[in-house]
């Protein structure tokens, strides 16, 4: 199994992936914040030589990139300029994981050679860093898996993010409250993601994948779902506030990863709602049992 290093090892996603490499004998070092800034050679000179990098770190809150582009650019950009020069240097493979880039899109499911579009900053801090991929692998032969991930969801995911968010509604205040029903996503677990990402340290040369679920569920149905898992009907506020631009559906094309990687997805959006609720269940009640 080769040494991987994992930039953003502390985060969501870093974190499981960090576990589960660990468990197929994979030998692992963690690059965390606490070890530099990734824009900065430095940090990368500081790292031993490995064979694979999945490069997850990232600053992904979309609104922040509106009012501060350059901390963007720095990070998901020169971040991943900076991963790119130390796999030339030391001949180590890149895995790196992007984001969702296809804006509004004009057919379902999506693609990997639908159009990208980058309708804010951080879109365009992902897809800049996609660029400097392509050009390291074909001006100096660096192997590069790119991983477009839909919308990621998961035990201990933070309450920015719209399901751990309804369900901390549900379980703390008791009520739903949101600006806008109908818009779908396609809702991917992270243990299936992870066990995508694992699939990928196979892959050599060029590719560029969608990870998602293949379907797309909207607010309403998640809030139905969440009531029926916890077998109470629960007060629902709805503003009927539509955002700007805002994207009515999502739905990954899945059929290049299920190819690649021999992956499909396993967890349904109700297990996984399920899994999810009995995690928050279970901290609610640590916090109770603490104070």
């Amino acid at each position: 199994m080769p040494d991987v290093l994992i930039s953003g090892a502390g985060g969501f996603i870093g974190k499981a992936l960090t576990t589960a490499l660990r468990l197929n004998n994979f030998s692992i070092t963690e690059l965390t914040r606490e070890k530099g800034d990734i824009a900065e050679p430095a940090t990368w000179e500081a790292v031993p030589a490995h064979q694979l990098v999945f490069h997850l770190a990232a600053r992904t809150f979309v609104p922040d990139s509106w009012s501060n582009p350059t901390a963007f650019i720095h990070t998901n950009t020169i971040g991943t300029l900076q991963a790119l020069e130390y796999c030339r240097k030391h001949g180590a493979s890149l895995i790196y994981i992007s984001s969702y880039l296809y804006g509004n899109p004009t057919s379902l499911p999506i693609s990997e050679s639908a159009p990208i579009l980058t309708p804010n900053p951080y879109a365009l801090s992902k897809k800049n860093a996609e660029d400097l991929c392509l050009f390291y692998h074909q001006c100096y032969n660096v192997n590069v898996t790119i991983i477009r991930p839909f919308n990621l969801y998961g035990e201990g995911q933070k309450n920015s993010f719209l399901i751990p968010q309804l369900i901390e509604q549900a379980l703390v205040e008791h009520r739903f409250h949101v600006k806008d029903l109908s818009p779908k996503r396609d809702y991917l677990h992270l243990d299936d993601f992870i066990r995508a990402l694992v699939a990928t340290t196979q892959l050599n040369g060029l590719h560029i994948i969608n990870l998602g679920s293949g379907k797309s569920y909207s607010v309403e149905e998640i809030i139905q779902t969440i009531c029926r898992i916890e077998g109470e009907n629960i007060p629902l506020l709805n503003d009927n506030i539509r955002r700007q631009n805002e994207i009515m559906d999502t739905v990954a094309d899945i059929r290049l990863a299920k190819k690649l990687l021999d992956w499909e997805p396993l967890i349904s959006l109700e297990s996984g709602l399920q899994r999810m609720l009995q995690y928050y269940h279970n901290q609610l009640s640590l916090k109770k049992t603490t104070h």
